[in-house]
């Protein structure tokens, strides 16, 4: 194989990965490895027991997690790898994919401002109250 003109990775240079390699390169458990796999996102070839992932299961790998990243759900990351080619670090997303993404996390995100909001809320009840118990509440 060959690389760009700063040189392969040594990542990209290997033909075929283990599981315990993409694991610890990617930072997940051999069990999500085993979960994407049973879901149809990678196809490694078994030499007995052993599963060899070659380099389009690696790149669907970093789709996956990248999309993950973003938010998009398993029925999404599974549409969009069957759809594309993987290119390593590229996620081939529409601008209206994009914007309809944006705009759902941005939802999610007032609604996670609101419920911390009403968590600090409740919070700051139970210290004053245990402040008043303590009798440290100033009259």
């Amino acid at each position: 194989m060959t690389g760009d003109a700063a040189g392969p990775s040594t990542a990209s240079a290997k033909a075929t990965f283990t599981i315990g390699e993409l694991a610890q390169e990617f930072s997940v458990t051999l069990r999500t490895l085993r979960f994407y796999e049973s879901r149809g996102f990678l196809t490694p070839q078994r030499i007995g027991a052993e599963r060899r992932y070659g380099q389009g299961d690696r790149n669907r790998i970093e789709l996956i997690l990248q999309a993950k990243r973003l938010g998009f759900t398993l029925r999404e990351i599974g549409g969009m790898v069957a759809s594309q080619d993987c290119i390593p670090g590229v996620l081939q997303l529409s601008r209206q994919e994009c914007t309809e993404q944006i705009n759902l996390l941005e939802r999610q995100k007032r609604t996670i401002e609101t419920a911390l909001s009403e968590l600090r809320r409740v919070y700051s009840s139970h210290y004053l109250q245990a402040l008043g118990r303590s009798g440290f509440e100033s009259a």
